[in-house]
């Protein structure tokens, strides 16, 4: 499975305003919920939520990973958006983040979900797509540099 498969175009925004950890993870949720029929806005963000109570999904270099179990959900979608200025997100680096790649998947899909995350991951360890994402002036050229 690759990122243009669970990756809508409408679901990579660019410069969002970010005040706090809470509020991307609102506006994370609030746009995996437009692209899908199967969820709803405050069920991802319960999902992201309890996830981030594990242990922050920030990464490092600025960038984080948030993710989720969604049940009712019907294949995996994802959500990409560069904020500015970048937030607090208690990454393991202890530095702010400005680019978040949200990955939700259906409550038992085991076996995609790792293989998922850890393309989504090996994209964004490549400092060349990370550079582009944070350049990027529109939603289209952030959904491009993605996929």
């Amino acid at each position: 499975m690759e990122i243009k498969d669970i990756l809508a175009p409408g679901s990579a925004k660019s410069a969002i305003p970010g005040t706090s950890k809470k509020r991307v993870l609102e506006t994370l949720s609030a746009i995996a919920a437009e692209a899908s029929v199967d969820i709803d806005a405050e069920m991802v963000l319960n999902s992201l939520i309890s996830r981030e109570r594990m242990g922050s999904t920030g990464i490092g270099e600025g960038i984080a990973l948030p993710h989720g179990r969604i049940a009712g959900l019907s294949k995996p979608i994802a959500v990409a958006i560069t904020c500015s200025p970048a937030i607090e997100f208690d990454a393991i680096d202890n530095q702010p983040v400005d680019v978040f790649f949200a990955l939700l998947v259906p409550e038992n899909e085991n076996q995609n979900y790792l293989k998922v995350l850890s393309s989504v991951a090996s994209k964004l360890n490549d400092k060349h797509v990370v550079a582009k994402l944070r350049t990027a002036q529109t939603d289209s050229a952030l959904y491009e540099a993605l996929i």
